[in-house]
C-alpha cells in the first residue's frame, strides 16, 4: 500500500518563503508575527492566523513573534492577554522569548508621528467622528479634504503636544495627508486620536492601562 503524501499544500505565502529563501534573502531566516489586539477572547480568525504566522515559521526553522497590539487602553484587559497566550500554546505553539507589547513602543511612535508633521504628510485634525465620515466618501464617491489640513507645521506640532498632555477633553485626531480622492475607501482615514495618544505619552507617574496589563500579565503565576 503506498504511503499517503503528507505534504502540506501549497499557497502563495508559502511560495514567497520558498523563493525567498531559495535566494537566501535575509540569510534564509524565517521571522513571522502574530499580532492580536488583547481587547476581546480569542475567535476562529485568530486561531486561523496563529496556525498560519506560527505555522510557516516552524516549517521554515523561523521563530513567529507574539506582539500584543495593545492600542486601545479603555477596552484592554489581562484576562484577554492571557487567554491568547494560552490558545497559542494550546494549538501547539510557542512564542520562546519573542513577547512584544505595542505599547512598549509607543515613545518611538509618537516621535514618528512628530517627523510625519514637521514633513507635511500628517496633521492634527479636529472634524467630529462623524464629520469625518462624512468627508471620508464611499466605496463610490471619492473623500474631500478636510478643513484643517491647511493647518501649518507649527500649529500641528502646537496641537499635538497638547494632544500629548490631554488637554482636549474631546476626541482630536492625528491624521496621515492621505489622497481623499483614492479608489480605495480604506487609505483615507490613517489617523491617531487624543483618546489613545494621551494615556500613554503623558509621562505621568501614573503607568498608563497598556503598562499595567504588560507588568501584571508578566506576574508569577
Amino acid at each position: 500500500m503506498p504511503t499517503p503524501d503528507t505534504t502540506p499544500p501549497s499557497h502563495f505565502i508559502r511560495d514567497i518563503i520558498a523563493e525567498d529563501r531559495r535566494r537566501n534573502k535575509n540569510d534564509g531566516r524565517v521571522v513571522t508575527r502574530f499580532p492580536p489586539e488583547p481587547n476581546g477572547y480569542p475567535h476562529i480568525g485568530h486561531a486561523k492566523s496563529i496556525c498560519l504566522n506560527f505555522g510557516l515559521a516552524a516549517e521554515n526553522d523561523g521563530v513567529c513573534h507574539l506582539r500584543f497590539d495593545d492600542t486601545n487602553p479603555t477596552k484592554e484587559e489581562v484576562e484577554y492577554v492571557e487567554a491568547f497566550k494560552t490558545d497559542v500554546r494550546w494549538l501547539g505553539f510557542d512564542w520562546r522569548d519573542k513577547l512584544f507589547y505595542a505599547s512598549d513602543y509607543f515613545e518611538q511612535l509618537y516621535q514618528y508621528a512628530v517627523q510625519l508633521i514637521k514633513a507635511g504628510k500628517a496633521y492634527v485634525c479636529s472634524l467630529s467622528p462623524d464629520e469625518m465620515r462624512q468627508y471620508r466618501g464611499t466605496l463610490t464617491v471619492p473623500g474631500e479634504d478636510s478643513p484643517y489640513r491647511t493647518r501649518s507645521v507649527a500649529e500641528n506640532l502646537d496641537l499635538f503636544e497638547r494632544m500629548r498632555a490631554g488637554e482636549f477633553p474631546r476626541c482630536m485626531t492625528m491624521r496621515i495627508a492621505c489622497r481623499m480622492r483614492s479608489r480605495g475607501s480604506r487609505t483615507r482615514s490613517a489617523r491617531w486620536n487624543s483618546k489613545t495618544i494621551a494615556p500613554c505619552t503623558t509621562g505621568s507617574s501614573t503607568p498608563c492601562r497598556r503598562r499595567a496589563i504588560h507588568s501584571r500579565s508578566n506576574l508569577p503565576a
